[in-house]
């Protein structure tokens, strides 16, 4: 089967990767200088048996509806459904009517009702754009002060989502959906703030590992069961077939998993980590729940894998870009490693804020660390910098 896949970040080099494993041929549209098979040709120009749609910005705009409008196999929601993402006050509208456990919250779009709201809360306050931010639309603090300029700043430029704030540790769950039926990816955990010991701004996540210890089978069971089935139920009940991905981002609270948000797409960094694992036939997958019949469990190989990102100098703020890229070939060269380029431009210089995703595979989680952070060290550029502490807390 020939697949093009959308895209040309790190995740879309990893789904070209593990695609490439059984497809007859992958092309990536645009990709980026350093993914093999990249093309600079609309997608709706390329001759394919599969579409794969890696970004959420095009899934919003209706890609995926274009392309099956003239005939095309797509692994992608259509707009109505990827609203989930395009909107966070009708994605938590949603989990409501679904009876999904999330946080307690409110969606505003005038400052009285949003600063009333905001006095209902203790001391976190977590403040989210309403519509895309590429992963960084979101406030998690304690200062109160800082909780009001952040909804001023955000109202100003929309609507504005307020949330209690939850504790526990969080987890990605990827759902492959066909319309009516899911099934669950291995999980995987994000770090979402730029600096160790999580610090600093929120990006679009600096590192992640897969499997999770505090992801158990029966914890995945139950977010299908009490989140992700009864979201798919919900969408269907308003007319939204949804064919792609679900996925949750929760929290593991002493009350049990809640979700905190969905995304339409495969997440970045996640699925560096949980797509390497697959022992599974991907492409089989995604082509059957594209065509509305996904069937099986995808399995998993026991090693663990962890990513590490490697960012410009001062991502997320304003990240330098035009910096010569040195060693990815040796980074390449430790046993398990693999380098996912994201921004990359041409003649292999930084060309975005997150520049590299360099991912280990190895028996342990540890000894994935230890693979990834040697591959790292071999990789330079001016200003590079890294979280030096993925998969700290497990360990």
């Amino acid at each position: 089967m020939r697949v093009c896949v959308v895209g040309g970040g790190g995740r879309e080099h990893a789904l070209a990767t593990v695609l490439g494993r059984t497809a007859t041929s992958v092309v990536i549209t645009p990709g980026n200088p350093g993914i093999p098979g990249s093309v600079a040709i609309p997608p709706e120009e390329i001759e394919a048996d599969l579409w794969v749609i890696g970004p959420e910005q095009p899934l919003v705009d209706g890609l995926a509806d274009r392309l099956r409008s003239a005939g095309k196999l797509v692994f992608g929601p259509g707009a109505d459904g990827a609203r989930l993402e395009g909107s966070k006050a009708w994605m938590k509208e949603l989990l409501v009517d679904a009876g999904v456990p999330t946080a307690r919250h409110g969606a505003f779009n005038d400052e009285a009702p949003a600063m009333a709201f905001l006095d209902t809360f203790g001391d976190l306050f977590v403040i989210k754009t309403d519509g895309l931010a590429a992963g960084k639309g979101v406030l998690v603090t304690t200062d109160r002060a800082e909780a009001i300029d952040d909804v001023r700043a955000k109202l100003r430029d929309g609507g504005v989502v307020i949330e209690e704030g939850l504790t526990g540790p969080e987890i990605s769950v990827f759902a492959v959906c066909d319309g009516t039926n899911a099934v669950a990816l291995a999980p995987a955990q994000d770090h979402k703030r730029v600096g160790d010991g999580d610090t600093g701004p929120n990006t679009g996540g600096m590192g992640a590992y897969s499997p999770v210890p505090a992801a158990t089978d029966d914890v995945v069971n139950l977010v299908m069961e009490s989140s992700v089935l009864p979201t798919l139920q919900q969408l269907t009940k308003r007319g939204v077939d949804y064919r792609g991905v679900l996925f949750a981002g929760l929290m593991l609270t002493p009350e049990g998993p809640k979700m905190l948000e969905y995304n339409v797409r495969f997440g970045d960094p996640e699925t560096q980590v949980v797509l390497p694992r697959m022992t599974s036939d991907l492409v089989e997958l995604l082509a059957g729940a594209a065509a509305g019949d996904v069937r099986g469990e995808p399995t998993f190989s026991t090693d663990a894998a962890l990513t590490v990102v490697c960012a410009s100098e001062h991502y997320p703020a304003a990240p330098r870009l035009g910096d010569p890229i040195q060693g990815i070939a040796d980074a390449e060269l430790v046993p398990g490693v693999t380098v996912f380029c994201a921004g990359v431009g041409p003649g292999m210089v930084t060309s975005g804020g997150r520049v590299l995703n360099v991912t280990a595979l190895a028996p342990t989680i540890g000894e994935a660390r230890e693979r990834a952070y040697e591959a790292v060290g071999r990789i330079s550029w001016p200003g590079m910098h890294y979280r030096t502490d993925i998969a700290g807390s497990v360990l």
